[in-house]
């Protein structure tokens, strides 16, 4: 007898998999709240940014019956840790307190940034949902990051540009519609992207002074702004050369 292939699910996997995050984000939290001692507002906190993106997630991921996959499964785990880092922020003494020890959850969340792209690779899984599930993840820790070491007084408010420049960019899409174009792959953006994350995790670190975090943290900036003008710059010309009006 030949074997039938099995019949579609009727379970709501993917709904099940950001349920199972929502657990994950909430032991995660108040495990780390009771070693820590951080206040019960980090896991109310950390949970609401969860449910945020899980809403966002369902918005971009309609086909319920069908599971997120596994490379999508490690950005979702990192997105745990994420918002475990963004409820933190909110709570500047106990982020004083315990600067260390979330630079090194921060960490690990940055090192689970490169395995999801692997485990896509091998798996042969690789979506237009899983980069960008990816790369918007990557940009809501950089500006939860920006926003720690704003708390801590390492550095002035401008920090939050660091943080800030990615929506900026979303948001003058809708006057400018050609800066919606698609780039091409570029090594200097993931460089540049790795760099912010790494120089404000140094600053998140006790050792580090204001002065230093200053420094090391306009730096950030400045490539950062350089990077974005020579995306923009590229999106105008090719806008240009297909016809599209830039000024539009």
């Amino acid at each position: 007898m030949q074997n039938r292939p099995a019949p579609p699910s009727s379970a709501p996997l993917a709904a099940y998999e950001l349920a199972a995050g929502l657990l994950l984000t909430w032991a995660c939290a108040a495990g780390a709240a009771a070693v820590l001692g951080l206040p019960a507002g980090v896991q109310f906190a950390a949970v609401l940014v969860y449910l945020g993106m899980a809403g966002l997630i369902l918005r971009a991921w309609p086909r319920l019956r069908e599971s997120l996959g596994a490379a999508n499964r490690v950005t979702l785990l990192r997105a745990c840790l994420v918002s475990i880092i963004a409820g933190a922020a909110w709570f500047p003494d106990a982020l004083a307190a315990n600067a260390l020890p979330l630079a090194i959850l921060s960490t690990a969340a940055l090192a689970l940034d490169g395995l999801d792209g692997w485990v896509a690779r091998r798996s042969n899984s690789t979506s237009a949902f899983g980069a960008r599930f990816d790369m918007e993840l990557d940009a809501f820790f950089i500006l939860a990051l920006s926003f720690a070491v704003w708390q801590l007084d390492k550095a002035g408010a401008w920090v939050l540009a660091i943080g800030a420049m990615r929506y900026v960019f979303v948001l003058a899409m809708h006057p400018l519609p050609w800066l919606g174009a698609a780039l091409p792959d570029s090594f200097r953006r993931k460089v540049v992207c790795v760099w912010q994350v790494g120089s404000l995790l140094v600053c998140l670190l006790p050792a580090v002074s204001a002065t230093a975090a200053t420094a090391i943290l306009l730096v950030s900036l400045t490539t950062l702004s350089i990077s974005f003008a020579l995306d923009i710059g590229w999106l105008f010309q090719h806008a240009r050369r297909s016809g599209a009006s830039p000024q539009s």
